[in-house]
This record gives structure tokens, sequence and C-alpha cells, in this order.
């Protein structure tokens, strides 16, 4: 009997390919080129199980494809707002995400990042390989102290209560979030945390500001001009979420005019083509969505791909279906 046929996207850890192929008869991508639109629509047409990453846009355009033979999209990657689900569902396909493998090293970029802005980090080492650091002095690159300081975080879920241990029992810094649903009590006071009844009030109480939301349409621009405004001016964001759940050119402006101090960025709105003028700015720091990189949650999100589609295979529902 013959394997079904699987696409992966983007080149995977080793061990995940080589699980793969016991599986399904796979067509690596052993290039790591990012798929054209038009090779996505061909993988539709020609594969029972496509596997992408949070990089490919699987949209209405690449789904409605005649005739379609995919009938599993296992997405490398928690967030999954780049797959068009309205379409996916009508069509039939069913989708699978990877949570949990990635929250401590998600929680640990969130927490380099804020470190880093905080600090001037990327400033000052900007600074000595362009060899112009003249030396110490007592008022070189201050910068405001992390310790002690209110962390605010928007959403509560595994990756931002991860942030607030590292935060909490680490730094010492007291927090506050907002959440849409409610949060066990007993959970709240481990973390010391206080819950706040909107987003509005923990960017105005916060020193820090972290992200950790889903990205969703009703997400979309949840950081806005209006809402940076409500920061204190020595405030700094952090978004290791999704890109689009912040107004790029706001925050430029923000940044731009000192209406907030800084901000630590490790995804953006239409990347890798991140908005050129945030390369003129000082105060912000820029990672190349680097929340998941460890050798160790690579090969865990591509087993987890790989559990999901054995379940299908067999079946069964995938333990990380979405759809």
């Amino acid at each position: 009997m013959s394997k079904p046929k699987a696409l992966v996207t983007r080149q995977w850890p080793k061990a995940c390919e080589s699980r793969l192929k016991a599986l399904f008869d796979v067509t690596l991508n052993t290039d790591n080129h990012p798929m054209s639109l038009a090779e996505l629509q061909d993988a539709m047409r020609h594969y029972d199980a496509v596997f992408p990453t949070v990089s490919d846009k699987i949209s209405a355009e690449v789904l409605n494809v005649e005739p379609l033979s995919c009938k599993l999209i296992g997405n490398f990657g928690v967030g999954y707002n780049h797959i068009d689900m309205g379409v996916a569902k009508a069509r039939g396909i069913t989708v699978t995400n990877t949570p949990d493998v990635l929250t401590d090293c998600t929680a640990d970029i969130a927490m380099l990042l804020m470190l880093m802005a905080a600090r001037r980090a990327g400033e000052g080492e900007r600074l000595v390989r362009s060899n112009q650091w003249t030396g110490w002095h007592p008022t070189h690159f201050l910068s405001t102290k992390v310790t002690g300081k209110t962390l605010g975080l928007i959403g509560f879920g595994r990756i931002a209560q991860a942030m607030a241990t590292k935060a909490h029992f680490g730094f010492g810094m007291p927090i506050v979030f907002y959440n849409r649903s409610p949060i066990a009590p007993d959970l709240i006071r481990h973390y010391g945390a206080h819950a706040l009844g909107s987003i509005e009030e923990v960017l105005e109480q916060s020193d820090f500001v972290a992200l950790h939301c889903p990205g969703s349409p009703e997400n979309r621009h949840i950081i806005n001009a209006d809402r940076l405004r409500m920061m204190k001016p020595s405030g700094i964001l952090i978004n290791s979420a999704r890109g689009d759940v912040v107004d790029s050119n706001a925050l430029i402006n923000a940044l731009r005019d000192k209406t907030i101090r800084a901000a630590g960025l490790d995804v953006y709105e239409n990347e890798p083509h991140l908005d050129p003028r945030f390369l003129e700015l000082d105060n912000v720091v820029l990672l190349p969505h680097l929340g998941s990189a460890t050798e160790e949650t690579r090969e865990a999100m591509g087993m987890k791909v790989i559990d999901n589609a054995e379940a299908w295979l067999r079946g069964e529902t995938p333990p990380n279906k979405i759809i």
C-alpha cells in the first residue's frame, strides 16, 4: 500500500524529517527557499498533507485551488493567522498547530528584549563593533533599571505566565495583566500578580508592557497610536507575539517622538519585510523572529506536527487540532 504524499515547505530538524519519511511519501524543501504562491497552490493540488510554517501565507487564493488534494495542514508553529481558517474549514481541511513546547524559549526572548531595550544593549554593541567606543564615563549610555519595575502583560496564557515567573521571581517585578477570559485566583496569587480590567489600565500602570496575545483579526493593531499615548513616557513595549498586533506606523512615530522610551521587537507586520524606518531608530531592539529558535524547541515542534499527523493517519482526532 502506498504512503500518503506530504510536502514540507521549509527545512526541518533532521530528526523530524527522518521520522516524517517513515509515515509519508514526503517531498522536502532541500534548498530551504521560501515557497511562492504558485508552489503552495501546487502543493494543495498534489499532496494529501502540507506542513507549512508561520511564514507561509496559506491564503484563500492558495486554498481555493481545483482539484484540491490536501486534507491536512500541519502547521509548524503555534500561531495560525497566516492560514485562512474560514476557507480551510469550508473545504474540509484539518488544521493542527504546535502549542506548549515553545513556551519557555519564547518567554526567554521576551525577557531578552526587555533587558536589551531597557539597558540600550543594541546601541552599545553597535558602538563597540563600529570601533567608536572611547571608554567608560559616568553619563555614558544611561538607561533604565529593570529590577523592581512593573511589568504589564497583555494576555496571560502560557508564555505570559512563563515571563511572569522569570520577571517576578528573578527580577522582583510586580506583575499586572489583562486577559479576556478569567484567570484562576490561586494562579494570579502565585505570580503576585494583579488582574486589571482593560488594556488601557495595563498601559497606564506599567513600566514595561509585553504583548502575549494571539494573532487574530480581533487583535490586529490592538496597540495603536491612542494606546501608545497611554503608556508612560518612560515605558518600553515588548512584542514577541505577532507583528500585526502592533500598528507599525504608530509605533515608529511614538519611538521617534519619544512618546515612549523604547521597544523590543521579535515580530513584525509583513515580515520579513519590516518597515525600513525601524532601522533608522536607536531606541528599538530588532530580532529576526527568534522566539522558538533553539535546537530543543524546534525539534519538539516538528515532533508535535508529526504526532498530530500520526493521529490523523489513524483516523483519530489530532491532539492539537484547531479545525
